[in-house]
């Protein structure tokens, strides 16, 4: 973990602390901004753990789908986490046994999954999807880095010397999570760090980080249209069409456009702030799942290397950042060897505050060519996988050459970041 920031303001936290009978309000450091824009190489946070073997051992993989993305209490809000995720799973298992020609023996079920209903998700999904009381299932929290956590879980298991074939991803329905209260007070969410750490509220930090790095109203409002124009270009053309699997009657992710005309009218969140809820994710219903097999199972994605770091709690948007670092460093690569990231788009000022620190442009076609969550939407726990899913259709799908190198990540609530970094494989 960094160090505590040493200067800056002092704000209270909108959400009581779990585990106490007081419910108290928590207090957090907000540190005061250094710079007009933030540095392109830096040393915040890069401490973390990174993973890479020989790419005659990395595990690939051979399929991923996605549910279309449905905005929060719409088109998906009947579905629980169980029906949701059964869908895409038995999708992928499909996909993958045409690429590999034969029947496909899972060893396990991994899915992220951030706001339950608790009770496994991932085993509730697996018996849903038909796959036989036989085969586990485990259910993975690492917030919005949980669905690419997920895949590196699977990734690990068969690394280790368990090639059997795996399904990983992540899942959310947020229209049906339960409500957590204490005390009988209700609370969207619990702690992400203890008494005596940085832990604002995702927007919050989002404007935090903002200011921070002096990232105006104007360059956010920029990249949130330039996320909806590509995903409208990429929905028009049929880019989606392969990974999807309707659920619930919806075809497609219903957020795409929906804010692009109002961008430059809607107010800020905060007084005198920059962000706004146009340039602030849609909170989504949706499931992920991909099909991970050893090397030598079929064409697809093999995963290279991994990073999950922690950083400032503070500053949880810059997670994504030093995860890339570390994940392209293990693998003996540079940004510009990357023919494609996808980066979640929490927020418009942490996704930019994130490619002001690995040196990419703003606008570079490489980033969320299809456009990023704050265009499709983001249902936390799935996000991660979404982002690896989307490679794959940008990457296998698009028939890019062996070699190719693609870049997953995501910024974590409670300061942490995780990336992955994949190759093309025939």
């Amino acid at each position: 973990m960094c160090p505590a920031t040493s200067a800056g303001v002092w704000r209270r936290s909108s959400r009581p602390r779990t585990g106490r009978g007081s419910g108290s309000l928590g207090w957090y450091r907000v540190p005061r901004p250094e710079s007009r824009r933030a540095p392109k190489r830096y040393a915040e946070c890069l401490q973390g753990r990174s993973a890479a073997l020989p790419s005659d051992r990395d595990p690939v993989i051979v399929a991923a789908r996605r549910t279309p993305i449905g905005t929060r209490g719409r088109a998906l809000a009947g579905l629980d986490v169980g029906r949701l995720s059964a869908a895409v799973i038995r999708a992928a298992l499909g996909d993958a046994e045409s690429v590999t020609g034969s029947g496909i023996d899972v060893a396990d079920v991994l899915l992220g999954n951030c706001m339950g209903p608790g009770g496994n998700p991932a085993r509730i999904a697996a018996l849903a999807a038909g796959l036989g009381t036989h085969v586990p299932g485990a259910t993975v929290d690492r917030q919005c880095g949980s669905g690419l956590a997920a895949v590196l879980d699977a990734v690990a298991a068969i690394r280790a010397g368990d090639e059997r074939i795996r399904v990983a991803g992540g899942v959310e329905s947020a229209s049906t999570a339960p409500v957590r209260s204490v005390d009988g007070v209700p609370y969207e969410r619990a702690p992400f760090a203890p008494d005596g750490f940085p832990d604002p509220d995702m927007t919050r930090a989002a404007e935090d980080l903002a200011a921070h790095d002096g990232i105006g109203r104007d360059r956010q409002d920029a990249h949130a249209a330039r996320s909806h124009v590509r995903a409208r270009a990429a929905l028009e053309a049929g880019r989606f069409d392969a990974e999807l699997v309707p659920v619930a009657g919806l075809r497609s992710d219903d957020a795409i456009g929906g804010a692009e005309g109002l961008l430059h009218r809607l107010p800020p969140l905060f007084p005198g702030g920059t962000l706004t809820a146009g340039t602030s994710t849609r909170i989504g219903d949706g499931a992920a799942a991909l099909v991970v097999g050893p090397a030598g199972t079929g064409p697809g994605l093999a995963v290279r290397a991994s990073a999950v770091v922690g950083c400032d709690p503070a500053l949880p948007g810059i997670g994504a950042a030093p995860a890339i670092e570390a994940a392209l460093r293990s693998a003996g690569v540079t940004t510009t060897d990357v023919a494609a990231f996808e980066i979640v788009e929490a927020f418009a000022a942490q996704s930019l505050a994130v490619l002001d620190r690995i040196g990419v442009d703003d606008d570079d076609p490489r980033v969320c060519a299809d456009g990023g969550a704050l265009a499709i939407g983001h249902p936390w726990g799935a996000s991660g996988a979404v982002a690896v899913v989307r490679l794959f259709s940008r990457l296998v799908r698009a028939d890019a050459p062996a070699g190719t190198l693609g870049v997953a990540a995501a910024s974590v609530g409670g300061g942490m970041g995780i990336a992955a970094v994949v190759e093309v494989v025939s």
